[in-house]
């Protein structure tokens, strides 16, 4: 895949307004990355760490501040969202451990010199089943045997009655910390729209086709799922 380019462009308005209209997900971020510590802490002390659609940096400066001799790249193809990053990492002080690279996984070299990927609400930007099986096979190459990807998404299958009570629940809760009904409305549409939101189990059986072992649920939270998962062993 040439250039693996997500259906939501983050320009610098709504890279600005990201971490303020997400803040509704603070009490759930710090639970899910809670648990990707645990799971990575037998990683070794120098590990080297891919994070794919890195965004604003929130999973890239939680795991450097918990494991101090970790090594990051980030990537990211917004450049005012990887301008985010680049400044919150400089505010903490882990500039010298951090790479950045600006552009789309088919632009960094594909040698499996990490010990584990993080993609989190990245890869339902692509609507297409094969672009996202793609994604992660991309992600897969760069990886050590064994080594680790923590991906998340939202997920659900969309013709149930339990998805559309999810998204109420999940409306409700982001009306709450005042975002505007405009927002809401604009969420609203584009799942399945701009959103790839597929049945748990799709996602699943997609990042097993990409050279990873078949995933494993460690969290939910309302519609968003996520899965650790390991390299396939190299033949």
């Amino acid at each position: 895949m040439k250039n693996q380019e997500p259906s939501i462009v983050f320009d610098k308005e709504r890279a600005a307004s990201y971490d303020k209209s997400t803040a509704v997900l603070s009490p759930m971020r710090e639970a899910f990355h809670s648990l990707i510590n645990v799971i990575l802490s037998e990683l070794p002390t120098d590990a080297r760490i891919l994070c794919v659609g890195v965004g604003t940096g929130s999973e890239l400066i939680d795991l450097a501040q918990a494991f101090p001799q970790w090594q990051f790249t980030a990537v990211e193809p917004a450049t005012p969202m990887l301008d985010i990053c680049r400044r919150r990492v400089e505010e903490s002080g882990i500039t010298s451990r951090c790479t950045f690279h600006e552009g789309y996984l088919d632009s960094l070299p594909a040698s499996d010199s990490f010990d584990a990927a993080t993609c989190l609400l990245v890869s339902h930007f692509f609507m297409q089943k094969e672009e996202r099986r793609n994604f992660f096979n991309q992600i897969a190459l760069r990886l050590r045997p064994q080594g680790y990807l923590i991906s998340s998404d939202i997920a659900s299958d969309m013709s149930t009655a339990a998805y559309q009570s999810l998204l109420e629940v999940w409306i409700r809760m982001t009306k709450s910390h005042e975002v505007s009904d405009e927002h809401v409305e604009e969420m609203r549409a584009a799942y399945g729209r701009y959103v790839g939101v597929l049945p748990p189990q799709e996602v699943e059986s997609i990042i097993a086709s990409s050279g990873f072992d078949t995933p494993v649920l460690f969290f939910q939270h309302l519609l968003i799922h996520a899965w650790y998962s390991r390299r396939t062993p190299l033949e």
